[in-house]
Formats: structure tokens, sequence, C-alpha cells
């Protein structure tokens, strides 16, 4: 396992209840046989429950984006773009010695590269740690450079797969007879850790062999050729009312995102809200794309397989302001993932995601609360009072229908599954080559973060204010009023979940980790990015002008009990009371004890509850594959 990457290839050491394995086989996207390395039984296990053999520990070389100026991020998009041909044909030397004559530097600076590369994922790595004057570090002259690189090539990289020990004796011996000092044999067997896998086996066991295990699949599409290669985003509104958490009364429409793998037309992400589309929401989508799905399945209560995790090639999508912020656009370039925009005025351009969106809305329309697409389809049905289902129910049918049908069902597009599309582009066929299993990201809360948007702000004793609110920890001591270069106030990235306001995470640049950042005064309650705003909106019709935390408080508490009255003389939501409905209810439980003090009658009609279990125990019978989805879009 490389730093916050997490390999599953055939022999590649991992842990499994708690012993060291080796994988033996691929089975599929959700299960591989490996053997006990001291005991030599044999399992066969599900991906989700082995481990890396070391605990992921936090590379010193990740760097948070807003540590690099324009220039410096250039810099490192360039050492990018001069090593990315090495990375996608492994194995091919020239490429290595074409690349170090481009960029006027020896081989083993390039290899550094590739290895600080491979340690992240991300491009950021490629500036390495910030230079601390060369304190404490050893660096080789060029004669033991040019020796160890000549031994590694004309001996360990031949097919006569001489042991690294024999290499080491080779290179002993030529520095005795050119008088160089030997270098330090740790140091030898860096360099032939830096050397990718796929080189190794390569220029040792030769071509034919290293295809079998790493060569990509080749199909007949000109830019979908496998999977992860083109991934489209676009959202909608979806074609349904929802009901709140709490009082199940007709709350709004969500809003879908989604992420769909064009090679084999599995959904690789989604993001379900009743927030408007915006940078947020496609930076939830593209982390749920990249990363594994078993938590998130056993979160939301689904039975079902859901094996797509990876990093895609590029990401299409159409000119709408969300997709064209700096924060998507530098956070894709990280990880090295192409942006693409859909070009001015060709709406067929982007078809792929907005027929499956279409056809999606049509499997909706079974459901009780649709809102169909138009007034003609709606006629005398009443959305509100048919409202059935919460945010967190509509997520769990839709991802149920997603894993156990859509992705099951035959497309006509490409004559089989979606879901079996996506197992021949991974193991390959008789025919083609598959690309392997993906790199697992093992750190989820760094990946999610990292497609989050950002806040700069600089450091002050009292911590830092975001929205009139103030945070602090302990963390943030060491780093009160420190002075950039141009000697003022450096600010450091800050992110937050819109939900839950309450904290916020903070990049260390030193430890290269999140921290969460709670309120100053952790006596306030967690409150929503979208109740804040409320707050605010009721203070400006106040005309309060000089905001600070205890106004925004005071009166989010006045506005609670403001609803709570509401709810006793009219038992449904009004529209001021709609903006609690947008947190997470970890105080449910509190919240329903809260009502029932102002009011001991106020309870849940039971009608209406009959008619809503009976709506939810039907749902799942309407389940029907996507027998409309026009496949127009993925002609070539």
């Amino acid at each position: 396992m490389k730093n916050g990457l997490f390999y599953l290839k055939l022999g590649e050491h991992i842990l499994y209840d708690r012993k060291e394995c080796v994988i033996m086989r691929l089975i599929d996207v959700s299960r591989i046989t490996i053997e006990e390395i001291d005991s030599g039984i044999l399992h066969t296990i599900n991906i989700k429950d082995v481990f890396p053999i070391h605990e992921p520990l936090t590379t010193k070389k990740d760097r948070d984006l807003l540590e690099f100026s324009d220039k410096q991020w250039e810099k490192a998009q360039e050492r990018f773009r001069i090593i990315k041909p090495i990375i996608d044909n492994r194995g091919d030397l020239q490429l290595v010695k074409e690349a170090s004559e481009a960029a006027k530097v020896n081989r083993s600076t390039i290899y550094r590269w590739i290895s600080w590369y491979y340690e992240t994922g991300s491009i950021s790595s490629l500036l390495g740690q910030k230079k601390n004057g060369g304190k404490g570090k050893s660096r080789l002259t060029p004669e033991q450079e040019e020796i160890i690189q000549k031994n590694i090539k004309d001996i360990y990289l031949t097919a006569f797969r001489k042991s690294i020990k024999y290499l080491i004796r080779a290179i002993r011996h030529e520095c005795n007879e050119k008088q160089v000092p030997f270098p330090h044999e740790s140091t030898i067997r860096r360099r032939i850790h830096e050397i990718s896998e796929e080189e190794k086996i390569r220029s040792r066991y030769g071509k034919k062999e290293s295809d079998n295990k790493f060569a990509p699949i080749r199909g007949n599409f000109p830019h979908a050729t496998h999977p992860f290669s083109v991934v489209q985003i676009d959202h909608t509104p979806v074609d349904i009312i929802l009901v709140d958490e709490i009082y199940r009364q007709p709350f709004n429409r969500p809003y879908l995102t989604v992420a769909i793998d064009v090679f084999s037309r599995m959904i690789l992400g989604i993001n379900l809200s009743f927030d408007p589309p915006g940078a947020m929401g496609t930076g939830l989508c593209i982390s749920n794309a990249i990363l594994p799905k078993e938590i998130y399945l056993q979160k939301i209560g689904v039975d079902g397989n859901w094996g797509c995790w990876g990093v895609m090639d590029t990401i299409h999508v159409d000119n709408a302001k969300e997709f064209r912020g700096n924060m998507l656009k530098k956070a894709c370039e990280n990880y090295s993932i192409n942006l693409e925009f859909r070009p001015v005025a060709t709406p067929h351009y982007g078809g792929h995601i907005e027929r499956y969106l279409g056809s999606f809305s049509k499997v909706v329309h079974d459901l009780p609360g649709t809102t169909f697409s138009n007034k003609e389809e709606k006629s005398n049905y009443k959305s509100e009072k048919h409202a059935s289902f919460t945010l967190a129910e509509f997520e769990k049918w839709m991802v149920t229908y997603i894993v156990n049908v859509y992705h099951k069902s035959i497309h006509s597009g490409i004559g089989m599954t979606p879901e079996d599309k996506y197992i021949e582009g991974i193991f390959g066929t008789e025919n083609t080559k598959g690309i392997g299993l993906p790199p697992r990201h093992f750190n989820e809360r760094k990946v999610r973060l990292d497609f989050m948007p950002y806040i700069e702000r600089s450091i002050q004793q009292y911590g830092i204010i975001i929205d009139h609110i103030h945070y602090y920890d302990e963390v943030l001591r060491k780093y009160i009023n420190a002075p950039n270069k141009k000697q003022s106030s450096q600010k450091y990235s800050f992110r937050r979940n819109p939900k839950d306001i309450s904290v916020v995470y903070f990049f260390d640049p030193d430890t290269k980790e999140y921290f969460e950042i709670p309120y100053r005064n952790t006596k306030y309650p967690p409150i929503s990015i979208w109740e804040y705003r409320a707050v605010l909106k009721k203070l400006k019709e106040e005309n309060i002008t000089n905001i600070n935390e205890e106004h925004i408080f005071d009166t989010y508490k006045k506005l609670e009990e403001i609803e709570l009255k509401a709810i006793k003389k009219t038992k449904k939501l009004s529209k001021t009371s709609r903006r609690i409905l947008t947190k997470e209810f970890s105080n449910k439980e509190n919240l329903l004890q809260d009502i029932a003090k102002i009011d001991s009658d106020v309870k849940f009609n039971s009608l209406y509850e009959q008619d809503y279990n009976q709506d939810m125990g039907n749902s799942f019978t309407h389940l029907k594959p996507f027998e409309n989805l026009d496949d127009e879009a993925f002609d070539n």
C-alpha cells in the first residue's frame, strides 16, 4: 500500500483477520482469494474485509492546494505532464530516458516524481515537502547515482532476474574500482522500491506477463475505452415531493446529482439533497464515485453490491457555473482528473447523463408524491397529499433501484447489463485485457474534504471567524498570526459540512491532516448553513446591522420557539420552518419531546401513518428495469 491508496493486485500483501496474507486471485469486484503467509491457508473473502499491512500514515509530501502560488501549481502540473506518458505506459524505459532529457534531470529524479505521485495519487505531491534549507538531508553524488542507475538497468531489470543482494554486491564492486564512496544498502533498496511493479515485471518477466496484469482494455469507443475513462455528471430536480423527517409533512422536491460511466453505463456516484445544484453537491458526488460504497450502503440500509470505486480519467460536464469554480478545477487537477466542458450549443454532446436522468424520472412517476413532468400528466393528482418518502427513505429506494435493478438489467445500447459490462472492463475477456481493480483510497474523509469548497482565513488569537461565528482549538495555537513571505497574515484553508457548521475542518500544513475545529463557545447548538441564512435574513428584517454570534444564536432560539408554536396551531410546517429540515436530526427525540411539552395533543395522524406505511410497503413492488432508456446518446 502507498499512503492514501490501497492497491488490489496479484501478489500484494494485505492484512486479514490480523494476519499477513498475499492476494492470490481476483474473483470479481467484491471478492478475492488470499493466502496466509505463515500457514498457507487459503480464504475467499470480501474486499471490504482486508486492510493494508501498515496503517496509512499521512505523507509529508501531501500538501494543501492553498499552499501553492500559481507559479508553483504550474510547476507541479508540468512535472505531471512529464511523467504521465510513463504512468500510462509503464515499463517503457525509453520514455523514462526521454522524460529525463526533456526535463533536464537525471532518471532517478523522474522515478522520484513517479514515486511521490503514487504515494498520494495527487499532483500536489510532485513539489515534495517544503524546503527547509537542506537540514537533515543527504544526497548522493552524481557518480554514485550514475553507478546505481546503470547497475539497476544492466543487472536487476533484465531477464536474468538477479536478486537485490547480487545487485548490491555489483554496485559495491564498481564503487571500489572507481574509488567512489559506496552508498548505503537502504538507499539502493529505495531506488528499487521507486520502480513501479509494472516496469519490474516487464523488464524481468517480459511484456506478455506485464500486459496480462496491467494493460488496459481497448474497446471500440473512441474516448470511453474502459471503466472510469469518461464519466459524465449532471443535476436534475426529481419529480417527487418528499416529507420532512420530524412531522412527515410535505416539504419540497430534492435535487439529484449523478455520475455515470460512459463505457459501462454504471452509476458510479450520486448526491441527493434539498440544496440547489452547486459546488458542494458536485464535490460530494465525485467523492462518492471515487470511494468504495460498502460503508455507504450499510449506513443507508441497502442490501446489495455496488462494486465501483476509483479515480476517473475524464469528467465531462455542461457549462453550468457550479462546474466552473476554481475549487472544483484544482481538486480535479490534484487527482489528475481531466475536466471537460460541453461545447456551447451542442446539447447532444451531454446526452449520456441527460437521457439517463430523463429515464429515471419516468420510474419516479410510479411513486407516491410524484409531481410528474408536466401539468397534463399530473392532471388532478395531489402530489402533496400522497407524499410519503423522507429524503433518507427516498435515497434508500433510489440506491436500491440503481444497485439491484438498473445495474442488473439488460441495456440495449451495450447488449448486456451495465454490471456485466463493467466487470468485463475490469477483468477483460478472451480477446481484450482488463484494467484490473482500481486502487482504493483508504483515507475516505480526506477524499470527501478535498472535493468540498474551502474558505480561506488567517488565524488570530481568538481562532478564526466564519460567518460571524468564532471557532477555536488548540491545534491552531502555533499558527496564530503566522506571517507569510510578504509579511502579511498567512491564510489557511477550512472546509465545512453545510448540514452542520458547528465544526469546520482545518488542513494542518505541517502534519498534512484535517482537524475538527469546533465553536469557540461550545454551548451553542449545531445548526446548518440554511438555518444560519434564515437567521441572517431575520436579523436584516429587524434592521440589525452590527451582527455577532450572540445575535445569531439568540435569533435561532427564537425562530425554533416560533416553529414549535406554529406546529401547535396548525399541526403542519409553515414556510418559515422549512429551514429546520435540512439539518441532520441527531437530536430528533429531544425535539419531539419539546413539541410534546408545548401541546401534549400533538401526535401523528394515525390514518396518515397507516397510509404512509401502506405506501412504503408497496413502494418496492413497482421496481422495473429502465425499459425506456434511450440509447441514442451512446451511439458512436
